[in-house]
């Protein structure tokens, strides 16, 4: 009797380990964004962490290649880029409007794409 108590407690207590495994929904992912120079990395890489879910952001200057692990279950890659659209830079799905552009300060503004 005592051995048939442990094993359903013993089978409780995986049941619910298992349960309580977190799904890791991080997804690793590159974007292009446009932008110049330091200040405009700061301003992209701000930008991405307001974004519910960015654990990490990183611009590369010379690539423009901007590099982050998101969390799909708090945000999507639109909304990440509509946050750095935002802020003046281009992405190569989302636009900056033309008022958001010209805030960007003059070091700032890269040759657009139309």
């Amino acid at each position: 009797m005592r051995n048939l108590i442990l094993l359903v407690v013993f089978l409780c207590i995986s049941l619910t380990a298992q349960a309580q495994e977190k799904k890791n929904k991080n997804l690793k992912y590159t974007t292009e964004v446009n932008g110049n120079c330091d200040q405009c990395k700061k301003r992209i890489e701000k930008a991405a962490y307001t974004v519910p879910g960015v654990k990490s952001a990183d611009w590369n200057i010379e690539t423009h290649q901007l590099y982050v692990i998101l969390n799909e279950q708090k945000s999507t890659s639109l909304d990440l880029k509509k946050a750095i659209a935002k802020q003046g830079h281009d992405t190569d799905e989302v636009k900056a409007t033309a008022q958001q552009y010209d805030d960007l300060h003059s070091c700032c503004k890269y040759e657009r794409k139309e």
